[in-house]
This record gives structure tokens, C-alpha cells and sequence, in this order.
């Protein structure tokens, strides 16, 4: 148990933890906007030809049961946005970085380096 409170300690410590807090913070002030966004602006457009107004009140009814999918729609549009402007968000922030896929140069060896691969060399010929 010490441990597992230990390890806790280190992790909740990290950086990264305070990074994701506010990412889920910001990300919940975003899904309040894109929320309105497909409330007011998205849904009356397809509302407009669908010929209802607000989608969420859409439901297909099967004797006494009632699903509304209209409200499901909605939980639908508003993944695809969200995912459409994290995978901005992700191709902006990927620009702004250095690639990692070039290899870097080797780079040149020391004296000390160069030094002892002629040693090397020299014993080798010394054992032929």
C-alpha cells in the first residue's frame, strides 16, 4: 500500500498531470461551445430540411416504447466536431514541432575516440 501511495505521489507530481487537468478543463468550457453551436446554428440547418426546428425532439415510437434518436443525432454532431478540431488542433501543434523522423547526424568523434580506433587498427595488424 505504501508503494501504490508512493507511486501516486510521483505520478500526481509529474507535469503532464497538471497539462491533462487543464486540458480536460478547457476541453469541457469547448464542449459547452460546440454544444451550443450544434443547438443554435447546426441543427435549425438541418432542421430546415428535415422540416423539424430542433432535432433533439425527433423520437421513433414501437408500440409503447419512445427512442429518441433526435437527441442521439445531436450527441453524434457534436463528436464529429469536437474530433474535427482536436485533429486540427493535433496537425497545427505537429507543424509547430520538429520533425523526429530525420535521423540525426552522427556526430564526429572525439580525439580520445579517433585515438583509440587506431589503436585498434593496430592491433588488428599487428595480429595478422
Amino acid at each position: 500500500m505504501k508503494k501504490t501511495l508512493q507511486e501516486f505521489k510521483e505520478f500526481i507530481s509529474r507535469g503532464n498531470v497538471m497539462d491533462m487537468a487543464v486540458g480536460v478543463i478547457i476541453g469541457s468550457a469547448f464542449t459547452s461551445i460546440v454544444n451550443a453551436l450544434v443547438k443554435n446554428l447546426i441543427n435549425p440547418l438541418i432542421g430546415i430540411f428535415l422540416g423539424k426546428i430542433d432535432l433533439s425532439n425527433l423520437v421513433f415510437s414501437f408500440g409503447d416504447a419512445h427512442f429518441r434518436y433526435g437527441a442521439f443525432l445531436n450527441s453524434v454532431i457534436n463528436f464529429l466536431i469536437i474530433a474535427f478540431v482536436v485533429f486540427l488542433l493535433v496537425k497545427f501543434v505537429n507543424k509547430l514541432m520538429p520533425s523526429h523522423d530525420e535521423a540525426p547526424a552522427d556526430p564526429e568523434p572525439s580525439a580520445e575516440e579517433k585515438y583509440l580506433a587506431e589503436i585498434v587498427e593496430l592491433l588488428k595488424d599487428k595480429q595478422k
